[in-house]
């Protein structure tokens, strides 16, 4: 697992020692960031259920101006840490240690960009769609990147957003809504 793009690049970053966490593979997140190349300058992003912080690293190498990682694992918490640390981000990162509901309310700025990246098998898209706009997370113009498994279906319209693109790499899927 390493940094592709940016400021960062070739950084390679601390890995799960489990399966606990699922870090996002190289060639999906290459995908996910041809998809949102062009909001990525100077964004505010929240990485959801960052895990390692793969997907929010590659976004602050790539010119995002903060990035908030959430999580409530212990050791997904540590992992974080360490590869905040590794890449020197941690005057551009801040972690919410958490449930996501509790930390989506607590975010003190709405994001223009907001990873969603939950454990597949717990079905939490779609509440996480739904608390995002109830606490009005995202910016207007924003974007949401959902990554999810094969055997999940996303309706075309979650709450108050609208599918953008989809792709299929894999057994992954990735959707961007609007």
């Amino acid at each position: 697992m390493r940094i592709i793009a940016g400021n960062m690049k070739g950084r390679k970053l601390n890995s799960p020692k489990d399966n606990a966490v699922r870090p996002t593979s190289d060639k999906v997140k290459e995908a996910v960031f041809s998809m949102i190349g062009e909001y990525i300058d100077g964004a505010s992003v929240i990485d959801l259920f960052a895990g390692s912080g793969n997907l929010g690293l590659e976004a602050l190498s790539r010119g995002a101006n903060v990035c908030y990682f959430c999580d409530n694992s212990d050791e997904s918490i540590r992992l974080l840490k360490s590869n905040i640390e590794l890449c020197k981000a941690g005057g551009r990162s801040r972690i919410f240690h958490g449930d996501f509901r509790k930390a989506l309310s607590g975010i003190p700025e709405k994001a223009d960009i907001i990873f969603l990246d939950p454990p597949y098998e717990k079905g939490l898209l779609e509440k996480c769609f739904i608390k995002i706009s109830e606490t009005g997370a995202l910016k207007e113009g924003g974007i949401i990147i959902a990554e999810y498994g094969d055997g999940v279906v996303l309706h075309e319209t979650i709450s108050a957003f609208i599918r953008i693109k989809e792709k299929k790499y894999g057994k992954v899927r990735l959707s961007l809504y609007g």
